[in-house]
């Protein structure tokens, strides 16, 4: 079975003995239906506005700069970015290899009066190879000093998923958790039924589901301190030596 819009919204069909929809009824259903797709996308928006960084929501997004250019804007479906992942990439025209870039504030920016240099667009000589990022105020970044060459600039953030609009569209989602996308769905559907006693009861069951999401996905460590003591006799001499 494939996992996309029309599957979930057909696990919501059966689970309330309807008739499920097919991929060529899926765009004219009207009423009860286009309320149960309504609800699908209602359940991913919720899920995904529980964690702002869901892993499978991260991307990469590669950037030409232009040359004497400083600000940039974001990505419109950008949620979160990550400031610590902006690099060059390598390129052997320009004869330079992949460096990071060190994050900025904007008003260091400023008060150092670094910002001359979008205004000093005639002096090319003070355009190099980018060593630094901010954000700007506006939602966009800037990279300094101006770059001379097109180089890639690369980063990653988190993204505001779209609504699924065709029976093919499959969620960012994984396939593993479709039934806690359907949990959500149900939780709306009960409420476009007036059955809310139901509704109650399956939002404590979606909630679960989204938790359990989070400890898999976001609640991990990379190492644990030991925060033991160990006492022995030295320790506990007053000649201690340190």
């Amino acid at each position: 079975m494939a996992y996309n819009y029309l599957d979930i919204v057909n696990v919501v069909n059966r689970r309330v003995n309807e008739t499920e929809l097919t991929s060529s009824n899926f765009s004219s259903a009207s009423g009860y239906y286009s309320a149960v797709k309504d609800a699908v996308n209602a359940s991913i928006r919720y899920i995904n506005q529980r964690e702002f960084e869901w892993p499978f929501n991260n991307t990469t997004y590669d950037e030409t700069l232009v040359a004497g250019t400083i600000r940039y804007a974001f990505q419109s479906d950008a949620k979160s970015v990550d400031f610590d992942t902006f690099r060059i990439q390598r390129n052997d025209t320009f004869g330079n290899e992949t460096r990071p870039l060190i994050r900025m504030d904007y008003e260091e920016y400023v008060q150092k009066n670094l910002i001359d240099d979008e205004y000093n667009t005639s002096d090319t000589g003070i355009r190099k190879l980018p060593t630094h990022v901010f954000e700007t105020p506006d939602q966009e970044y800037g990279v300094w000093p101006a770059p001379d060459a097109a180089y890639t600039l690369s980063y990653e953030y988190y993204q505001l998923p779209t609504d699924l609009s065709a029976h093919s569209d499959i969620p960012s989602i994984p396939e593993s958790f479709r039934f806690i996308i359907a949990d959500g769905a149900m939780y709306y559907v009960y409420f476009f039924r007036g059955d809310e006693a139901l509704a109650d009861r399956i939002k404590v069951k979606f909630d679960e589901g989204i938790d359990a999401m989070r400890t898999i996905y976001i609640n991990r460590y990379n190492s644990i301190r030991d925060t033991r003591v160990f006492r022995n006799r030295a320790s506990q001499s007053s000649n201690r030596t340190i």
